[in-house]
């Protein structure tokens, strides 16, 4: 019996014609909001997209989208007829045009933030706008179709001399035009720009372009016959170069002479072009040549080559009069230079877009986005770069399958606030870190949030375009709930270290109160009610009365002293409660168990001896005893601002005290508690790095304490060594740790 094996073809794709024609059939003499025939707006936009050289359903998505709202189950009717490839591109596109119209009015009303004036407000919500739009849409060809659809806009209204609202031509230079500068779509950015500068400044754009007193084909014309005439002198030369150029356009002509505060006579680059060859040798040589084929003004050499820019920038940029006296530039480079310009860290449009402070050599930029706009930019140079031949189609697929599958995989998530400000957040946040993002005390009181107007735990993750809206109560706080990994709550570092701030301050309150009723108790006790605290407090040397109460409160301060202060009595050395205990460890006893084993008291012998807890000395500190009421003899450190103090009241009491010789040689078992002071950046890891230094060194922990304070944290280990050299090589080795500021001991 034969078995027919029957295999099924994919669905061929439309043609660009029949989907115009599709267009036709079902927009009717529909107009969109402009005025424009929606036909011809479909026609318009996938023309530009043809030029671009993108792939066959891009082309189609930019011819059908506008007809969506226009269509019954527009998903259905298009994924049947043009394959469900197309029907996802033109359900992004609409998203992104949802999407970009709402949140630009918020950027234009943006509010500032503290400290912050309301023009720069703005620059920051500009940003996190073109970052948003990038990310929110799942393939780059949405971004594409965005652009496309904005240049055939404009240049409706151009043809029809209609001046469109204030908003086309703002939204169009701060989010458009800079979005295909980055992506390196030469062709849409320089018009995108001209068309809305037009509108929004025609008697600047006007003025301009009378000075310029030239038609742009005449000055194309000219700067390509200058590159002719230089390439058969670098020809001669036998020099590979690849000479191109082109005139500037209005639009950065005006960016120029503001950003620079120069005047337009000034300006010596109106045309200009610029020089790729093999290596450096060939950049002087052929800067030999422009010399010698035009004059050159001198002070406008420019040597980035020898002297690169702080951001690693290198040309030689040269002007030069040329055949009919008018001023151009010439930028000679290596092609190594150049994708460094291009792609590198001294992108060209991180100045350009930065304005006048650009141009000072002000702007900030972020690496690992760069990394990944250049990589966008990589993927679209490629799919230009691919000859047509015989096999042009499947040569051209792979870059366009990348660029399929390339979204701009940012760090953060882009949410809108109900008034739709943009809000940057990492990936995994949840409305409690968006709350905490706008407003420490916002996300104190929050209790919940609608996402796209629906109410949802306060542990879901936020994703790309929502909207987010937070319900608070008018009173309240935290729940420690949050600080729980596992359930989910928090997720920016920012956010935790709120809710942790939060928690400390309740707790700090929570001591002064008990240690408040515990000294007010003991002042009913003693008879002494209308003592004045404030000067009770600085007699016992705390700064304020809180500080007191604090270290009364968390059990580190003594009630007896604030009787003997009670008195006008010098009050005595604090008596240590119980001398430190440590378990026997392999590696030895600790001092602190019998410390005659380790320290040698002049003149007296076995007398009971313990480590003061203040200053915790080990071999070889300069030490001195004091001698307790009861407890023996505390050793301290010489330099212990408590032994001092104490020295100074009670001198009879001090004894002469040393480190026994098996100690100082380093024969001794024993090994001494010291504290160390970590000061680090908060991070996820932190103490467990810091640990692992302990635990290499193996010095045993026996004490920890720390504080998180503005993202900064603030650690104090005490750890048991054998001798100062091993405090000093830890401290070495904390300070190598990430995040860590500085690692001393506690003096």
């Amino acid at each position: 019996m034969n078995t027919e094996i029957v295999t099924s073809t994919p669905h061929p794709i439309p043609s660009f014609e029949e989907a115009m024609a599709f267009v036709r059939e079902h927009a009717g003499e529909v107009r969109l909001s402009s005025g424009e025939s929606l036909a011809d707006h479909a026609a318009g936009t996938a023309l530009i997209m043809r030029k671009l050289n993108v792939d066959p359903p891009a082309v189609l998505a930019a011819a059908l989208f506008a007809l969506t709202p226009h269509l019954q189950d527009p998903e259905r009717v298009i994924a049947d007829k043009f394959g469900e490839e197309v029907a996802q591109l033109v359900g992004d596109v609409r998203k992104l045009l949802r999407l970009g119209t709402v949140s630009l009015r918020a950027a234009q009303n943006a509010i500032p933030e503290v400290g912050r004036d309301a023009q720069a407000a703005r620059r920051v919500q500009v940003e996190a706008l073109r970052k948003m739009l990038l990310a929110f849409a799942q393939d780059i060809r949405v971004v594409l179709i965005r652009l496309a659809s904005r240049l055939q806009s404009l240049r409706y209204y151009a043809a029809a001399k209609i001046t469109p609202s204030p908003d086309v031509a703002r939204e169009t230079l701060d989010i458009y035009a800079p979005l295909a500068n980055r992506l390196g779509i030469w062709q849409l950015k320089w018009e995108l720009e001209d068309l809305a500068f037009r509108f929004e400044e025609p008697d600047t754009y006007k003025r301009i372009a009378k000075l310029l007193d030239e038609k742009r084909v005449e000055r194309e014309s000219y700067v390509a016959q200058a590159i002719e005439r230089l390439q058969e002198e670098l020809a001669a030369a036998q020099i590979r170069a690849e000479v191109s150029g082109r005139p500037k356009h209005i639009y950065s002509i005006w960016r120029k002479m503001r950003g620079k505060e120069l005047d337009f006579a000034e300006l010596y680059d109106v045309r200009a072009f610029r020089v790729i060859v093999p290596d450096i040798k060939d950049c002087y040589t052929v800067l030999g040549i422009v010399h010698n084929l035009w004059q050159p003004v001198p002070k406008e050499f420019d040597d980035y080559i020898s002297r690169p820019k702080p951001n690693g920038y290198k040309s030689l940029h040269t002007v030069v009069i040329g055949d009919d006296g008018r001023a151009f530039e010439v930028q000679i480079r290596t092609q190594e230079m150049h994708q460094f310009a291009e792609y590198g860290v001294a992108a060209h449009w991180r100045y350009k877009e930065a304005g006048t402070r650009g141009y000072g050599g002000q702007f900030t930029a972020n690496e690992k986005y760069d990394e990944k706009i250049a990589w966008l930019r990589q993927l679209l140079a490629w799919k230009d770069e691919v000859t047509e031949g015989e096999h042009g189609e499947q040569r051209a697929a792979q870059p366009w399958e990348q660029l399929r599958q390339a979204t701009l995989d940012d760090d953060h998530i882009y949410v809108l606030t109900p008034q739709a400000r943009v809000i940057p957040l990492p990936h995994g946040a949840t409305p409690v870190d968006f709350a905490y993002h706008l407003h420490s005390e916002l996300g104190h009181r929050c209790r919940g949030a609608r996402v796209d107007g629906a109410m949802v735990p306060l542990n879901t993750q936020l994703q790309n375009g929502q909207t987010v809206e937070i319900v608070a109560v008018k009173e309240g706080g935290p729940s420690r709930d949050w600080l729980n990994p596992q359930l989910g709550y928090l997720h920016s570092s920012r956010a935790r270290q709120k809710v942790r701030a939060w928690f400390n301050a309740v707790e700090v309150q929570e001591h002064i109160a008990s240690g408040r009723a515990m000294v007010e108790k003991t002042l009913q006790r003693e008879g002494k009610t209308s003592v004045n605290l404030d000067q009770l407090a600085a007699r016992l040397g705390f700064k304020t009365t809180d500080d007191l109460f604090s270290v009364v409160g968390k059990e580190e301060f003594s009630l007896r002293l604030v009787e003997q202060a009670l008195h006008d009595a010098p009050p005595p050395e604090p008596a240590v409660e119980a001398p430190e205990q440590f378990e026997k460890r392999s590696s030895g006893a600790s001092v602190a168990r019998g410390a005659s084993t380790g320290v040698l008291v002049v003149g007296v012998d076995a007398l009971l001896t313990q480590l003061a807890r203040c200053c915790r000395p080990a071999p070889p500190d300069g030490i001195c005893g004091f001698v307790t009421r009861g407890k023996g003899m505390s050793i301290h450190r010489s330099d212990c601002p408590t032994f001092r103090r104490m020295a100074e009241r009670a001198p009879e009491r001090v004894l002469e005290t040393a480190w026994s010789a098996d100690v100082m040689s380093g024969r001794g078992q024993s090994v001494y508690p010291v504290d160390l002071s970590i000061e680090a950046t908060d991070r996820q890891g932190l103490l467990r790095d810091i640990s692992e230094v302990f635990a290499r060194e193996k010095m045993n922990v026996i004490g920890v304490k720390t504080q998180t304070r503005r993202n900064a944290a603030f650690m104090q280990f005490t750890v048991e060594v054998s001798s100062a050299s091993q405090i000093q090589r830890a401290c070495t080795l904390l300070g190598e740790v990430t995040g860590v500021v500085r690692a001393l001991r506690k003096n």
